[in-house]
């Protein structure tokens, strides 16, 4: 009986199904990948504000402190967005014919908000409560990065799933006295393990399992 197909058929069947794994382990990688860029989790991207806030200059520069602003942070799931009027408690005095500040004075006459652009989105199916973590002994630049730092505010972490798990599966690596919560140049001791493990402790942190538990983000 005659050979129906050519000999040359084995090699391509053999071709297709591995090049059919490794372009799936292409695809695979290639989406991996670009939902950990900063093009899905907006990593370091500065957004335009309706006015140029520098928290350079105000944290840094001029030594403000986070609460003078962000009033809510430490008894309220969300930090807070001052109100125009905070602006207006030194801008009433200082640079109080600024060309550039018309529009936060503008806002204050019209009793209407800015429209601050949000930096740090989160998943409407994703619970986060600032008030307990700031309690807990995190500080603000575990999760926000050196502010102090930043001319324009940005994303300094991922905010992914992951990254989140990571400081549940091993919070000593962030606890901090409550005393540095608001420093923004603290910096993790040699020991911090040693040190965390008793802040855990004394802040009486849930156990990994409990942390890490699917109903603590996901409400």
């Amino acid at each position: 009986m005659a050979q129906i197909f050519h000999r040359s058929t084995n090699f391509i069947a053999r071709f297709s199904v591995v090049s059919a794994i490794f372009l799936i382990g292409l695809a695979l990688v290639v989406v991996l990948t670009a939902a950990r860029s900063p093009y899905y989790t907006n990593q370091n991207i500065v957004r335009e504000q309706p006015i140029q806030f520098s928290h350079k200059h105000h944290v840094g520069d001029d030594g403000i402190d986070c609460r003078y602003c962000h009033t809510g942070v430490e008894n309220s799931a969300v930090a807070g967005i001052p109100p125009t009027k905070t602006c207006m408690n030194c801008h009433s005095v200082l640079f109080n014919s600024s060309t550039y500040l018309e529009i936060v004075r503008e806002s204050y006459r019209s009793d209407k908000s800015l429209e601050w652009v949000r930096v740090h989105r989160l998943p409407d199916y994703v619970y986060f409560n600032h008030s307990i973590h700031i309690n807990k002994g995190v500080g603000c630049s575990s999760c926000h990065g050196p502010v102090n730092q930043m001319p324009l505010v940005f994303q300094a972490n991922t905010l992914l799933m992951q990254w989140c798990l990571d400081c549940h599966r091993n919070p000593e690596q962030v606890l901090r006295p409550k005393g540095q919560i608001f420093n923004m140049d603290w910096k993790a001791a040699e020991n911090q393990a040693e040190l965390g493990a008793e802040l855990r402790v004394a802040y009486r942190i849930r156990t990994t399992a409990e942390l890490t538990s699917c109903s603590v983000c996901h409400r």
